[in-house]
């Protein structure tokens, strides 16, 4: 195990009724918030009119900046940098999901930065300060809540890259299952995907000797296993919402990270195919993660095999390893195919002849993998392996 320094100042308010607590955070930290969201669903499932009454009650002015879109955008990072120089925001308030976090997030390194917030983001410049954060979550996926990163697709290159730093992990997020309740199944099971591999991406590691963390990831997994079919039976199963809820805080809160190598190129290489064709987010990880798996099993066919007797229940083949570790993978597509996932470019509505381009913006990144490093012959490998 590696050598770590594990801090996460995030306050957690988890359960019903805890947005009664919105107003008492926010007057710790600011005076003139501005609140982000997506689309149309927290106006119409009533979280909206909920947090408004909760800011009103308090007595706490502030400006809102929706149109947050999945894969979130540069251009309206653009526009919430300007609107909270030109009203002097003090705070952001994300309600939704992780594309409303991450929007803010990125604002909050922009408003306090003389360039362009871009800078974060490719690497020129390092985060020193940014606004404080807090979050409504709505969505159980992206972890975003609870996490130090962010990620933002840049308009005018179609790049989609992150920015990592304490700077913008939240001050406080209050997460409520019943916001969740209402998301169809398609999003539902795409904020699914999108922990669990945020979970492999942590798992399969190069450093030796991380037993305590490679059991709670396991452990995390399983508990996903067995609450996802519940909760694609049943969408408004409370419990079912609170325990993915609950996961996908834990799976991105780097809890399950620490001490060890991680690897995150099934994320890099899936952010290609979602700033190209705007799908989901852990819809394009249901399609990249298991192809990335069957390129790479080889590397540590003993790792592979834990995966799969530890997580999926498979028999351990001592003659032959590279079977249960090829059978874990086997179960792992499966159960993304069973709560509805694609896994592959044709579901996904990808095509083959956008490979090339897509293995260029890849390769423009410093580097991609750790676990194993890839390269555009490896990135292209991997494509092909999901068509």
């Amino acid at each position: 195990m590696n050598n770590f320094v594990y801090n996460i100042p995030t306050k957690v308010y988890f359960g019903e009724n805890q947005l009664s607590h919105l107003g008492e955070e926010l007057s710790k930290f600011g005076t003139r918030v501005l609140m982000t969201y997506g689309g149309g669903s927290i106006k119409r499932n009533g979280v909206y009119d909920s947090v408004v009454k909760s800011l009103n009650e308090a007595e706490i002015p502030f400006i809102e900046l929706g149109g947050v879109k999945p894969n979130p955008r540069s251009g309206l990072v653009y526009e919430g940098i300007a609107l909270c120089k030109k009203e002097k925001v003090d705070f952001i308030l994300a309600v939704g999901g992780g594309s409303a976090i991450d929007s803010a997030k990125a604002i909050s390194l922009g408003v306090l930065y003389d360039g362009d917030f871009w800078d974060f983001y490719c690497g020129k410049k390092v985060p020193e300060k940014g606004l404080p954060i807090g979050t409504v979550l709505t969505i159980a996926a992206a972890g975003s809540e609870g996490s130090s990163s962010s990620v933002i697709t840049n308009e005018q290159t179609m790049l989609k890259w992150s920015v990592g730093s304490d700077v913008v992990r939240p001050k406080f997020s209050i997460l409520n299952p019943e916001f969740t309740c209402t998301l169809p199944a398609y999003q539902t099971a795409c904020g699914i995907t999108d922990m669990m591999i945020h979970v492999c991406e942590r798992y399969f590691t190069n450093t030796k000797d991380v037993e305590t963390t490679d059991r709670l990831c396991e452990g995390l997994l399983k508990a996903i296993i067995e609450e996802a079919p519940k909760l694609m039976n049943d969408l408004e199963n409370y419990q079912a919402r609170a325990n993915i809820m609950w996961a996908g805080m834990i799976a991105h809160n780097n809890i399950l990270g620490v001490g060890r190598a991680q690897d995150w190129a099934s994320h890099a290489i899936e952010h290609e195919l979602s700033a190209l064709y705007d799908c989901a987010h852990g819809a394009g990880l249901a399609v990249i993660a298991p192809a990335w798996m069957k390129f790479v099993y080889k590397h540590d066919v003993n790792r592979f095999a834990q995966f799969a007797v530890r997580v999926w229940g498979c028999d351990m083949d001592f003659a032959c390893p590279e079977r249960t570790a090829l059978e874990g993978i086997h179960r792992f597509e499966s159960f993304l195919k069973s709560i509805g996932m694609p896994v592959t470019f044709a579901q996904l509505g990808a095509k083959e002849e956008d490979i090339p381009f897509m293995v260029q913006q890849l390769c423009k990144r410093e580097s991609v993998g750790v676990f194993v490093k890839i390269g555009a012959k490896e990135a292209e490998e991997i494509y092909r392996l999901a068509l």
